[in-house]
């Protein structure tokens, strides 16, 4: 298989709860990225932080997120972003279907 057929397929779209055993899981890690952006009320981050502190699955999620956005963090300051990275990154914000 030629490498630029396989980079031109769109990978498929991934839930993080999708990777979850149980319903608490699959909540914990749906909510991650609020978690992180600090955008959840403070009862639900409360019960989110209770759950990583038992889940070691869950917790393993939530440092691999927490370094991914240190390092993409750093790299971006440090280097200038590649030509029409932004315009790409605006367009497929845009074609994301609406989470109603």
């Amino acid at each position: 298989m030629d490498d630029q057929d396989s980079s031109e397929r769109p990978l498929p779209r991934l839930d993080p709860g999708d990777l979850a055993p149980g319903a608490e899981c699959r909540e914990s890690l749906t909510e991650l990225y609020g978690f992180l952006d600090g955008e959840l009320t403070v009862e639900r981050r409360r019960l989110i932080q209770l759950h990583l502190e038992d889940c070691h699955g869950c917790l393993e999620a939530y440092d691999f997120e927490a370094e991914l956005r240190i390092v993409v963090s750093m790299c971006c300051r440090e280097n200038e972003l590649p030509a029409g990275l932004l315009e790409r990154v605006a367009e497929a914000l845009r074609q994301l279907p609406d989470a109603d």
